[in-house]
C-alpha cells in the first residue's frame, strides 16, 4: 500500500508557521491581515456555514460569527498532518484546534474543533482554496463574546 504523501520537513515547517500566523489573526480579529491568505474564490463550510464560495462571503458568514465571539484560537501543531500532492501544487492540512467560548452569562467553556484546509500554490504563494472548520461533538455552537474587529 502506498503511504500518504506526507510533507517534507521544510514544507511542514512552512505550514506550521502559516497556522501560527493565521491563529494570531483570528485571536486579534484581524480580517485584513488574514484576507490575502485565502483565495478570492475559496469554497468553505463549517459549523456556522453551509457550503458557500468567495472570501468576502466567508468573512461575512463564518469569520464574523466566530472570531469576535471567541478567544484564544490556536491550532494543535503536534497533532497536525500536512499532505502534499506529488507535483507540489496542492496541500491539505488537517489540524485540531482549541479556543475559548462564552456562555450568555459570560462563563467560559472549552471550544475545541478540527480543520481541513486545502491549499493551492500559484507561483511561490500558497492560498486556501477550501476550508472546513467545525466544532467537536457536544461543544456548544454559540459563543457570546463581543470583541471588536481590529481591521476589516
Amino acid at each position: 500500500m502506498t503511504p500518504l504523501p506526507e510533507a517534507d520537513a521544510q514544507t511542514r515547517a512552512f505550514f506550521e508557521a502559516w497556522l501560527e500566523r493565521f491563529s494570531h489573526y483570528v485571536r486579534d480579529v484581524d480580517y485584513a491581515s488574514a484576507r490575502p491568505l485565502w483565495h478570492p474564490d475559496v469554497v468553505i463550510f463549517g459549523t456556522h456555514q453551509d457550503v458557500v464560495q468567495g472570501r468576502e462571503t466567508c468573512i461575512a458568514t463564518q469569520w464574523d460569527n466566530v472570531w469576535p465571539r471567541t478567544e484564544g484560537f490556536r491550532f494543535d501543531l503536534a497533532r497536525t498532518r500536512v499532505l502534499v500532492s506529488d507535483d507540489g501544487s496542492l496541500a491539505t492540512v488537517i489540524a485540531p484546534w482549541t479556543s475559548t467560548g462564552f456562555h450568555p452569562d459570560g462563563a467560559r467553556f472549552d471550544r475545541p474543533g478540527r480543520a481541513t484546509l486545502v491549499f493551492h500554490r500559484s507561483d511561490a504563494d500558497w492560498q486556501v482554496v477550501h476550508s472546513h472548520l467545525s466544532l467537536n461533538r457536544g461543544v456548544p455552537q454559540e459563543s457570546h463574546a463581543s470583541r471588536q474587529v481590529k481591521a476589516r
